[in-house]
């Protein structure tokens, strides 16, 4: 998987954030024998198995706790990770459970928690929302464990552009509202400001490339649609069957021509 990739390029290892909702024992022991930088844990089964696997080896590694702090990224329902149902993180309403077992590990140290809202969000206040409801746990995880928040990692999801008619707003737009907002609540809060971490994906990859296809049949239905057919389709590309995701598409070897009209490009 991605860590056999890491591992394969001669990553930093101890840089690593170790995520997955799935994680197997064999990759919890590959982890802990590559002195993996963070485990983010996902869910009780995880933090048990990695618990007992890390007595068993002598390790004591660096987790940090995914929490659902369940807001509404306000992004295709499919892309929304954050909220209560969702397979990814512990419900916010576990979370004080999940912090009394992972502080009392002994083979377990607990630096931090992460969160992660969906992916394509346009806005800044799912960002500010999360942040408000994670510190103010932290807060009282504070009183109650002394539990201190080391690092915060708000994972990623930022926006970027796949049509013109929906422009993406810069990252200075989000690094302002979720800085500013961790400031004046652990100002507020009287916490120590933790590390931030941010994880973009997308946000830095995805407009790095694009897809060629070549023209095939096309098959022009008088007063209904003009349809392009293309050697290619939801093998090589499931977003728009998947998300209804859109695409501006140019004919590369013609890009300098003036458009013939309206076409449906189909796979």
């Amino acid at each position: 998987g991605e860590l056999g990739i890491a591992q394969s390029v001669s990553f930093l290892l101890d840089m690593v954030y170790f995520h997955g909702n799935n994680k197997s024992a064999e990759e919890i022991e590959l982890a802990l024998k590559c002195h993996i930088g963070r485990i983010v844990v996902d869910n009780f089964h995880e933090l048990k198995m990695l618990g007992e696997i890390a007595k068993e080896t002598g390790d004591t590694p660096d987790i940090l706790l995914r929490l659902s702090p369940g807001v509404d990224p306000h992004t295709h329902k499919h892309l929304a990770t954050g909220v209560v149902d969702s397979k990814f993180g512990f419900p916010l309403f576990s979370g004080e459970e999940a912090v009394a077992q992972a502080m009392s590990a002994p083979n377990l140290n607990l630096v931090g928690l992460h969160f992660h809202l969906g992916s394509l969000i346009f806005e800044a206040e799912p960002y500010r929302e999360s942040i408000e409801f994670i510190l103010d746990f932290a807060a009282e995880m504070k009183q109650k464990y002394d539990f201190q928040l080391r690092e915060l990692n708000i994972g990623g999801g930022f926006a970027i552009q796949y049509a013109l008619d929906s422009p993406s707003p810069p990252i200075s737009f989000y690094a302002e509202a979720i800085a500013s907002k961790i400031i004046s609540k652990c100002r507020e809060l009287k916490l120590a400001l933790p590390r931030l971490i941010v994880e973009p994906g997308r946000a830095i990859v995805g407009q790095a490339g694009v897809a060629l296809y070549r023209v095939g049949v096309v098959k022009d239905i008088p007063g209904v649609r003009c349809y392009v057919s293309v050697d290619g389709g939801m093998a090589d590309n499931l977003r728009p069957a998947l998300y209804g995701s859109k695409y501006e598409a140019v004919v590369a070897n013609k890009v300098s021509e003036r458009g013939a009209g309206k076409v449906t490009i189909a796979g």
